[in-house]
């Protein structure tokens, strides 16, 4: 049986930036929030906008107007950022409808999405309810998502394109961008303004998300919003640490000093894993999950996140945990087994992941070891204090309509959509997550649980196309639920919008790529392969490959658009 739980985020979901961001995003989707966008160096929405973004009165003119839905009080709110928490299950008789009668007009349309994992018979009984309960008859194409980017390339190349068409944000490479401008439908014309309070939960998705989702000058973009507050938080083993006496660390020194008194390698015990996430927020590095958070004005001059001190200082601290023996040796292997095997394990201490990780891994061990218990410690500044953290991106999936596609499988398309946005403590929410009771989950102590059909059939491909704001609920686990969205806010409170967040842009294909060797570079610094010295060469050489002139476009951008930041 699964989990029970329901959590919805933004995937963003490697050991590689990209493959980290989209492990952990199917992690928050499987247990389940920038920016006024003036159009700028490219040309109109409907011939598909070559390169720029979509900013101020422009983006006003093309966002849905937003009515929060008010289904369900959440037992703790949203705030500084964070996802909103609900701690008890809702019963089955009290569930509300947020959707009147069936949207969909019966069309049949195809849907193509990533899937972890083996995907379901396509005429399985939880497609069939949910394409009853929706009125379409959707087809899924699903795809694996550990080469999603590959056949996502091809589809676009190709002419023969899905009605439906699911992107991640770390699939936005290459060739991709110019893609989705071009051949994905303006839907301005059904959400933008007024329209959007014809679907009731696309109104209630947050307008940073829908900002998220302007693409080639046009509203293109279904979005799974999420909480714009660091998704990636420093796990710690908090049984272990209560029993030893361990203090959590306050700054950089005290977590080397700590790492040390931790690490026994006679007794197969380490510190901690590969830290440098942790590093960069720790030392204030810029975001670096998207091309376009790395850059921030500063004094005037556009900076990228390679160019500070501070992306220095967090590789070199990281080579420090590594020089000093303390992280555990199969981290220095890249791709060598599960860091969090290591960590359930007990052979190491600390380890930094997903926040959806919270959740699964104590759900999973709670049989196993019952003693087991597992913290976010808050992310310390790197000399003591308050740190500076940067804002991640409100949405990074969207669901897309092909170009070309008659009125009424536009319509169908948003149909989909608005069930699979409904918010928690909706029948519309429980039957995306669960499927039909007492074929796909069973309610034991009042909590849902899934059945073995649940688990083969029931998809978290629906949520794709379109989710609530973003929220966490694991009644099973009240004291997570809470212990998730707390850390959320604290954390919400020292985080802050560097000048692009939010904003979709489209590069100019010339320097698309030009940071491609700098992860592979980062992690041969850390583990001793290479100097720090050597990432100071590679920064002096992408400026003149074309970082300065990047510099410059992005300046231009910025001088015409105005910063989203708020």
């Amino acid at each position: 049986m699964t989990p029970n739980a329901a959590s919805t985020g933004s995937p963003r979901t490697e050991q590689s930036r990209r493959g980290f961001l989209a492990t952990g995003a199917v992690a928050a989707v499987a247990v389940a929030g920038g920016a006024p966008l003036l159009t700028a160096c490219g040309g109109g929405g409907g011939t598909g906008k070559k390169d720029g973004t979509t900013s101020g009165k422009d983006a006003a003119k093309l966002l849905p107007a937003h009515v929060p839905s008010s289904v369900v009080t959440p037992d703790v709110p949203a705030k500084n950022g964070s996802a909103a928490g609900f701690t008890r299950a809702i019963p089955s008789a009290e569930l509300k409808a947020s959707v009147d009668g069936k949207k969909g007009k019966g069309g049949a349309l195809t849907v193509m999405a990533p899937f972890w994992g083996t995907p379901p018979a396509a005429d399985n009984p939880y497609y069939k309810a949910m394409n009853e309960a929706i009125g379409v008859q959707a087809t899924w194409q699903n795809q694996d998502g550990n080469v999603y980017d590959q056949k996502l390339g091809a589809v676009l190349a190709s002419s023969d394109i899905p009605d439906l068409v699911v992107v991640p944000g770390w699939n936005l490479g290459g060739k991709i961008p110019s893609a989705v401008n071009a051949k994905f439908e303006d839907l301005g014309p059904y959400l933008s303004g007024d329209k959007v309070k014809a679907y009731p939960n696309l109104a209630a998705i947050p307008t940073d998300a829908w900002q998220r989702s302007l693409f080639g000058g046009s509203l293109r973009g279904l979005p799974m919003p999420a909480s714009y507050v660091t998704n990636i938080a420093p796990f710690y083993r908090k049984d272990v640490f209560e029993a030893k006496g361990w203090q959590l660390p306050t700054s950089a020194d005290e977590f080397l000093a700590l790492a040390k008194e931790i690490t026994s390698a006679r007794t197969k015990v380490w510190a901690c894993a590969d830290m440098t996430w942790t590093a960069y927020n720790m030392f204030g590095v810029l975001n670096g999950s998207d091309k376009a958070l790395g850059w921030n004005l500063v004094d005037g001059k556009l900076v990228n996140r390679i160019e500070t001190p501070e992306y220095l200082e967090a590789l070199a601290w990281t080579r420090k945990l590594f020089d000093a023996g303390v992280v555990h040796p199969d981290e220095k292997a890249q791709n060598q087994g599960d860091t969090a095997v290591r960590f359930t394990s007990g052979q190491c201490m600390i380890y930094n992941n997903d926040l959806a990780h919270w959740y699964g891994k104590t759900a999973e061990m709670a049989a196993q070891n019952p003693a087991f218990a597992m913290a976010a410690m808050d992310i310390p500044g790197h000399a003591g204090g308050t740190p500076q953290l940067w804002a991640t991106n409100p949405a990074n999936i969207w669901a897309f309509v092909r170009k070309g596609a008659p009125k009424a499988l536009i319509e169908d398309a948003l149909a989909i959509a608005n069930f699979t946005a409904a918010p928690y403590g909706t029948k519309e929410r429980m039957l995306t997550d669960y499927g039909v009771e007492g074929v796909h989950h069973t309610v034991k102590d009042g909590l849902p649980v899934k059945t073995d059909a649940g688990n083969q059939e029931v998809s978290s491909s629906w949520m794709f196309v379109a989710s609530p704001a973003p929220y966490i609920a694991h009644p099973d686990l009240p004291e997570i639920t809470k212990a998730q969205v707390e850390w959320q806010q604290r954390m919400g409170a020292v985080t802050r919008k560097s000048s692009f967040y939010g904003l979709t842009i489209t590069e100019p294909g010339q320097w698309t790529g030009l940071m491609n060797d700098f992860e592979q570079l980062e992690k041969d610094i850390v583990r001793g392969r290479k100097k720090v010295s050597d990432m100071q060469q590679a920064v002096s050489e992408w400026k003149t490959k074309g970082g300065d002139q990047l510099r410059d476009w992005y300046k231009k951008l910025l001088d015409t658009t105005g910063s989203a930041a708020s």
